[in-house]
């Protein structure tokens, strides 16, 4: 790849989309793609739409679609690239550094270019000179490409992760594979459902399958209310110590003196102190205001009580 430093404004040239490197990430969440046009409405589009020798896009097809949308001005800068397997593994080394991706997203970006290594590999089996000289020499041949490596490395995912993600995608059920786009299974989840369902007849698959992903998905959910209601005990008990060692605290001159010819401060800790404290003050005072909100609202009389008839 190399910049050729050819660069077009959008009224010199129009780009062209394909569909092989536009569907080759996953589509942008609704609130990405505002936050895009906000920009781009506020800012221009101050980077170029990278393009290769053919005025493809190779980087940028959602600021392209959102400058043509709103009439803003882009430039267009122009790339070489090797082939299309090399404008792809740039376009997602690009965006690999700007998106969250995880490994099930990055797992199906690689089987995307399955056909393009595999391509590239068998071209490059064609084209070897040194074969014939090689095997008339007794030398053993140059071993196979290793597909799932190639593509692990690719996305940079291992090669046992990148064969589960192939595995699922060839065999697994719709159920499955939705799970993982939703993020409700990771991959190993998904392969094993996959693997388990396989065992029963085809009929039986989907709907085993989709119960095996919804026990999957309470288990989460029963986890995530653990989590959190150990979360709310840790808060609580925090809070109790607080309280129990700022009741033992009786501020008077004396002992505020004893503290400080105890420790020995210097003039400057006592200056730290000033401000620690006061700064504990303002948390306490904001505690105090929190607990008032939480009290019952006093309503009189017998408004709001049960009683026996």
């Amino acid at each position: 790849m190399r910049n050729t430093g050819i660069e077009y404004s959008s009224t010199e040239r129009a780009p062209v989309v394909l569909p092989e490197l536009a569907s080759l990430l996953p589509p942008l969440t609704g609130e990405q793609l505002a936050a895009l046009e906000a920009d781009l409405l506020k800012n221009g589009c101050y980077s170029p739409i990278i393009v290769n020798e053919d005025m493809a896009i190779v980087d940028g097809h959602n600021r392209q679609m959102l400058c043509e949308k709103h009439d803003i001005p882009y430039k267009m800068a122009v790339f070489s690239f090797e082939d299309m397997l090399e404008a792809k593994q740039w376009a997602l080394d690009t965006q690999k550094g700007r998106r969250n991706l995880d490994k099930w997203e990055l797992g199906k970006i690689a089987l995307k270019l399955k056909s393009d290594i595999e391509a590239r590999a068998k071209e490059n089996m064609g084209t070897r000179t040194d074969l014939l000289t090689t095997l008339s020499e007794g030398q053993p041949p140059a071993p196979p490409v290793n597909t799932r490596k190639e593509l692990a490395d690719t996305v940079g995912i291992g090669e046992v992760t990148m064969g589960k993600v192939m595995q699922i995608d060839e065999h697994a059920p719709p159920a499955v594979k939705e799970a993982l786009d939703s993020g409700d299974l990771s991959i190993n989840q998904g392969y094993n459902i996959t693997r388990q369902v396989q065992e029963l007849p085809e009929e039986e698959r989907e709907e085993a399958a989709a119960q095996a992903v919804e026990l999957v998905k309470a288990k989460k959910e029963v986890q995530t209310l653990d989590a959190e209601a150990d979360r709310r005990g840790k808060i609580a008990a925090l809070f109790c110590k607080a309280f129990e060692r700022a009741v033992l605290l009786t501020p008077t001159e004396e002992n505020v003196r004893f503290w400080v010819e105890g420790t020995r401060m210097r003039p400057d800790e006592i200056q730290d102190s000033v401000k620690e404290a006061r700064e504990l003050a303002e948390v306490f005072s904001a505690i105090a205001g929190l607990l008032e909100k939480l009290l019952p609202v006093e309503t009189g009389g017998a408004e709001g009580r049960c009683e026996d008839d």
